[in-house]
């Protein structure tokens, strides 16, 4: 395996365990698909950095000649989306050439989310969760922003200081591929930004008295390597939130506190092309889905408390 390949497909496998809670075994499955995926390519000559669509579909058409099983193809044909979706929101490509294949007998899975009252939960949790009084108002933050904004976990860890002084009312949030977009601030969550910085700079400016330690750019810092809260930790202390609030630690992500921000807003009657606006989805068919979120939701709402329906 190449480098280039093998960085890839490590850093997609890292980001599913840090930010979706992927199983071992899961990661597995993509890694075996992701290694075969890999074999072909580095036969035809060929790099993820510059395959094309048609080329993506070439390697189906060679699974099928294989005479590999519709379910086998149609999860490769996943791993490889799931893998060409992170290097886009990495910034690795500045394109999708997985986005519009469809597989063989594929069922589009709608994105795991959570309730309105679980993520009460959830913010009122990350209060009381943390060592000392900044640990907590950082979790907080963290939390309320999240939620807030609808940021992936990425841009959050990173996000810059600097873009959140003087009390903004619109945050300026630098995506993928370098694009930056202006994501509305809830009162609650700039009157926690506003605590949590007083704490920030506080022990920063300590710090820099004591040990002469330069101050940060990150909003969230640290003392490893990155500079930042990594999504490593991050993830963590969501579970650890979790578990405190009483939700399943196995339900709750950050990707799916991105899931409930916009399922969430569109429940309440925001418009796909804003949603799609302040999550910085490039194609509105990526938007979409949550449209689908919503009819489940409806239609379980109709099945359970109309008069009507069916009982047991």
């Amino acid at each position: 395996m190449t480098p280039d390949h093998a960085r890839w497909i490590s850093g997609f496998l890292e980001a599913q365990a840090a930010e979706l809670g992927a199983s071992e075994n899961t990661r597995l499955a993509y890694g075996r698909d992701l290694k075969a995926f890999t074999e072909y390519l580095e036969r035809k000559k060929l790099a993820f950095d510059t395959l094309s669509r048609a080329e993506i579909e070439a390697f189906l058409v060679d699974c099928d000649l294989q005479g590999l099983a519709t379910s086998t193809r149609a999860r490769r044909l996943s791993s490889i989306k799931q893998l060409y979706r992170f290097a886009y929101e990495e910034g690795w490509r500045k394109d999708n050439p997985a986005l519009k294949i469809r597989g063989p007998g594929q069922m589009k899975s709608l994105p795991k989310t959570l309730s309105e009252d679980q993520v009460d939960a959830l913010l009122t949790a990350a209060r009381t969760v943390g060592r000392s009084k900044s640990d907590r108002l950082r979790n907080t933050c963290l939390m309320e922003l999240l939620y807030a904004t609808g940021m992936r976990v990425s841009e959050l860890v990173t996000l810059p200081v600097s873009a959140t002084r003087g009390d903004p009312q619109l945050l300026l949030i630098r995506g993928k591929g370098d694009k930056d977009r202006l994501v509305p601030l809830s009162r609650e969550a700039r009157m926690v930004l506003n605590e949590w910085l007083t704490c920030r700079d506080e022990a920063e400016e300590t710090a820099r008295i004591e040990k002469g330690v330069k101050p940060s750019p990150f909003l969230f810092p640290s003392n490893g390597s990155a500079g930042h809260l990594t999504r490593h930790r991050f993830y963590g202390i969501i579970k650890e939130i979790a578990v405190s609030a009483g939700v399943p630690p196995n339900d709750v992500t950050p990707h799916r506190l991105r899931h409930a921000f916009a399922t969430h807003l569109l429940a309440h009657g925001a418009d796909l092309r804003s949603i799609q606006a302040l999550l910085g989805h490039a194609d509105l068919a990526t938007t979409e889905i949550y449209t689908h979120v919503l009819e489940e939701r409806l239609k379980d709402l109709v099945f359970t408390h109309h008069p009507l329906a069916e009982k047991d």
